[in-house]
């Protein structure tokens, strides 16, 4: 494969512009953004599974949507699963075949969060979502039998700045977590990178959708660690695993995340997949790559997930 150009498996989505993610204009609705990139998205075969579950949790902004994934045989540990869309779309459908390949290659109950999206609910309403999904299944409340033990927190994208926030999170509350699976997050509002700047456009994610989605989730000002995440303080984080895109404008971001986790003393790996572009883990029928990427996670928090972390007594705040 030349190194100077996308997989080509790619080359019919790269040479249709009507499928690049842009911001929108003027003239067209949110919701209907929403419903063609979340058709997009939906598209993807999904695999079997042994079981999958609808559920609602209590929320701070009201019931949040859940669905949880049962592979067999399961083991006692589970996974918080956050999807992408660039905090403004995205939804349990888009990442339902992710889900399925995650939970049945890792033996662990996956539990995918519907969380409210962006610009109706600016930040840190996504992530308040996600952390009280947790601290629901920290309280065993979840609709299946899950022993108190270890836990995961995954997210592509958009999702992927959401589960390191509740990683920070719980770090800070004294709350255990064995593992973090981030999938080419977005993790820098400024977009100003070298990648963000070689595939601002052509490579289906485009500069003109980063600026739309970070200004929508910044809402009226959000600012500081907690929303830009190349100021936080990454040491005391569990073991983490980060898949980066060789074209992809969040490349540099993920890889800058895992030198600075590693200069922290963290427990890192960093996988870089040559030819892929950003999103590529949601196409597998595509590419037989994006199962790769996901089993590569899912093998590492099994790996490292073998322990025998106990959950506190205190429960996440949202």
């Amino acid at each position: 494969m030349p190194d100077d150009r996308p997989d080509r498996a790619f080359d019919a989505l790269l040479g249709d512009p009507r499928m690049a993610l842009r911001r929108p204009p003027p003239h067209v609705a949110l919701a209907d953004l929403r419903r063609a990139a979340n058709a997009f998205q939906a598209a993807a075969p999904r695999p079997p599974i042994a079981a999958v579950i609808d559920a609602v949790v209590p929320g701070p902004g009201g019931p949040i949507p859940v669905r949880l994934y049962l592979p067999a045989p399961a083991s006692s540990g589970a996974i918080l699963f956050c999807h992408g869309g660039g905090f403004v779309f995205g939804n349990l459908e888009t990442h339902d075949a992710m889900c399925r390949t995650l939970a049945t290659a890792s033996g662990r109950v996956v539990v995918a969060v519907d969380y409210r999206l962006a610009p109706e609910h600016p930040f840190p309403a996504a992530r308040d979502d996600a952390a009280a999904v947790l601290a629901w299944l920290r309280r065993g409340e979840a609709s299946v039998d899950l022993a108190p033990g270890r836990v995961a927190v995954v997210g592509d994208s958009a999702g992927g700045h959401i589960a390191l926030g509740i990683a920070l999170r719980c770090r800070d509350a004294g709350i255990a977590l064995d593992h973090i699976g981030l999938l080419y997050p977005l993790l820098d509002p400024a977009c100003n990178s070298a990648s963000a700047v070689a595939f601002a456009d052509g490579y289906m994610l485009t500069a003109s959708f980063l600026d739309y989605a970070w200004a929508a989730y910044r809402g009226d000002g959000a600012a500081g660690p907690s929303f830009d995440l190349t100021l936080a303080d990454l040491g005391g984080l569990p073991a983490t695993t980060i898949v980066t895109a060789q074209f992809d404008p969040l490349r540099d971001e993920g890889e800058a995340l895992a030198r600075k986790m590693q200069a922290a003393d963290g427990d890192i790996v960093l996988q870089h997949y040559a030819g892929m572009i950003h999103g590529f883990a949601g196409l597998p029928q595509m590419t037989p790559v994006a199962d790769e990427a996901i089993a590569f996670i899912a093998r590492r928090i099994s790996a490292l997930g073998s322990g025998s972390a106990v959950w506190p007594g205190s429960a996440v705040k949202p």
